[in-house]
């Protein structure tokens, strides 16, 4: 095991700098987002924390406009939808973000391998603000 300590908490503690991590494994060098404590193609514990570009291009979408009652909350409804992606990251791993910046008046419009870039969204207000990771597109 590395000297760094490979938690959730900390994967939220570097989106909320702007910054996407996740793990190398030592002996297959397969990458990881989020990080983890295994390598899930080798099952070896030698993982070692890496920053990530956040760089990378939409794999899947959906547009929703039916939200859960958190995304309610933020604003989104069949008015005000939002879209989530699977973003193929350049370094290899895919991750599923909200996509922002697209036009979703239209969705057939928009178009899988569109290239992404990280960027985050800000909800709540004050102490109970908090950072999520997104892409938009580059």
């Amino acid at each position: 095991m590395t000297e760094h300590s490979l938690y959730s908490r900390e994967f939220d503690q570097a989106i909320a700098q702007d910054v996407l991590i996740g793990s190398r494994c030592l002996d297959c060098a397969y990458t990881s987002v989020p990080q983890r404590q295994i390598c899930p193609r080798c099952h070896a514990d030698r993982v070692q924390r890496v920053e990530l570009s956040g760089r990378g291009t939409l794999a899947a979408f959906t547009v929703i406009y039916i939200p859960p009652t958190s995304m309610a909350e933020a604003g989104y409804n069949a008015k005000n939808p939002y879209c989530v992606g699977i973003v193929s990251l350049a370094e290899g791993p895919r991750i599923s973000a909200q996509i922002v910046g697209l036009d979703l008046s239209d969705p057939s419009a928009i178009k899988i391998n569109t290239p992404l870039k990280q960027a985050s969204i800000v909800r709540g207000e004050g102490d109970a603000a908090r950072k999520f990771l997104a892409f938009e597109p580059a």
